[in-house]
């Protein structure tokens, strides 16, 4: 197959070039620097299979000839949700997806053969937050927005998610199956990602965030890949997708683990709400990304018969850990 990645110069897409590329697939990766994503892709020894074309994320250009008799576009571009959430950042992190959401979706209206389908990041941020109780959020659950007793910032996150959904299905793409890809947390051994700043807290030392029992969504980045494959594989399956573990679990139970899996030499001191604040405040970031209970299950995948190869979050924790310490996998971006 021929693949088009907007946006994947960051950890995951460079996760999904190395599979698909060793696979035996050619790549074609959309990036504002893609000189430098050249020389990475000849550093790592993907030759002709993965190339880097420009690309500025909103307007047409040379990128769009590139769909012609592409069967697959996978779009991960947007600005990181990792900073504070201030009036700028979030304008810049709606702009980001849904400029670039709108920019494909008319370049496939154009193309006289386009790509059979089209996966469109999404969030798992998208659903309510779920309380101690509450069911689990598949395909169906609740969405969120400002709810009680919740920060009302948090709600903005929850809006972006909406407005990027409704660009991709807004798309007029008859012959391009489209998926909303709402992602929970992608763990992956590389270093600056998501696993490896949790990994960081609990080899300092520190335990919980706040109360402990917000449910963390997760799934390991070899599950990402393979449920990328499958979407693609499955022409039944179009819409909202859930790419999530089956199994969630609470804040205290899945850092439990993790401190299980690095050794547990040190204590775990818990972290309150007020110094998560502190800190997400010194690092540039938001204390949403940890205290917001994302209880999201893969309803549709599981029907349609996709099986995890990684679950649980204890084994899971352990394959990572033992893969983060040799080095594995790319570096953050």
């Amino acid at each position: 197959m021929k693949l088009i990645l907007p946006g994947a110069s960051g950890q995951i897409g460079r996760v999904l070039v190395r599979a698909f590329t060793r696979a035996g697939h050619t790549c074609v990766v959309l990036t504002r620097d893609p000189a430098r994503l050249a020389a990475d892709f000849t550093r790592l020894g993907l030759g002709a299979a993965a190339r880097a074309l420009a690309w500025d994320g909103r307007s047409p250009g040379a990128w769009c000839a590139e769909l012609e008799d592409t069967d697959v576009v996978i779009n991960l571009a947007g600005r990181s949700v990792n900073c504070r959430y201030t009036e700028r950042n979030l304008a810049e992190m709606l702009a980001s997806r849904v400029d670039a959401t709108r920019a494909i979706g008319a370049a496939i209206a154009a193309a006289a053969r386009p790509p059979r389908i089209w996966l469109n990041a999404s969030t798992a941020t998208i659903y309510a937050h779920a309380a101690p109780g509450d069911d689990a959020r598949d395909e169906s659950g609740p969405l969120g927005g400002a709810e009680p007793g919740m920060p009302a910032i948090w709600a903005r996150s929850v809006e972006i998610g909406r407005a990027w959904e409704r660009e991709l299905f807004a798309a007029d793409t008859p012959h391009t199956r489209r998926v909303a890809l709402r992602s929970a947390m992608d763990m992956g051994p590389g270093r600056g990602g998501v696993f490896d700043a949790f990994a960081g807290l609990c080899r300092a030392g520190l335990g919980r965030h706040g109360d402990g029992t917000q449910f963390v969504s997760w799934i390991h980045e070899d599950d990402f890949v393979a449920a990328l494959r499958f979407l693609i594989d499955r022409e039944d399956l179009d819409g909202v997708v859930n790419l999530a573990s089956p199994h969630p679990l609470p804040n205290r139970e899945f850092v439990a683990a993790l401190h299980t899996a690095l050794g547990g030499r040190r204590p775990s001191l818990p972290m309150p709400n007020w110094l998560l604040e502190i800190g997400a405040r010194l690092r540039g970031t938001e204390t949403e990304l940890l205290l917001k209970s994302r209880r999201v299950v893969p309803g549709r995948l599981l029907a349609a018969g996709f099986s995890f190869r990684h679950p649980d979050w204890p084994a899971a924790a352990r394959d990572l850990v033992a893969r983060w310490r040799r080095g594995e996998g790319p570096r953050a971006r």
